[in-house]
């Protein structure tokens, strides 16, 4: 009789990785949901944080999300008083993003809540470990860091 095919699923770089993404997001997930955010609503605020003040189209571009579905995380965030929406002063007929104080305040508590939380999935490696891991996932991610 065949060997079942989870043993050998279960061997794959390519699943033992998606594992520990998966493990990784619901760590910040559950993270983000305590200072009341959502992770793609974070994504956003760090880019308009970044790019500031940045035309939607671009801002959309920059993090990989449809026009239709940043429309509703921008109203989310405008709604909240975490970002504006303004006039790009590049194009008028465009707008630009910006964040509120409140919006930068938060992203602050957000972005030390992911640390704790990758830190958090990273515990079982050393320092050194951290670092090589973090080196071998930059290499095989296809990013350059």
């Amino acid at each position: 009789m065949a060997e079942a095919p989870l043993p050998a699923i279960r061997a794959l770089p390519s699943w033992l990785l998606g594992r520990a993404a998966a493990r990784g997001r619901s760590l910040v997930a559950d993270a983000l949901a305590a200072e009341g955010m959502k992770m793609w609503h974070h994504v956003v605020l760090s880019a308009v944080r970044d790019l500031a003040p940045v035309a939607q189209a671009d801002l959309g571009r920059s993090v990989g999300l449809d026009p239709k579905d940043l429309v509703g995380v921008l109203n989310d965030l405008q709604s909240a008083g975490l970002a504006v929406r303004a006039p790009d002063p590049k194009d008028r007929r465009k707008n630009a993003v910006s964040l509120t104080d409140d919006g930068a305040r938060l992203l602050t508590r957000c972005e030390k809540a992911a640390r704790e939380a990758n830190d958090e999935l990273l515990a079982p490696l050393s320092p050194a470990e951290r670092d090589q891991f973090m080196g071998l996932l930059i290499r095989i991610s296809g990013t350059d860091g």
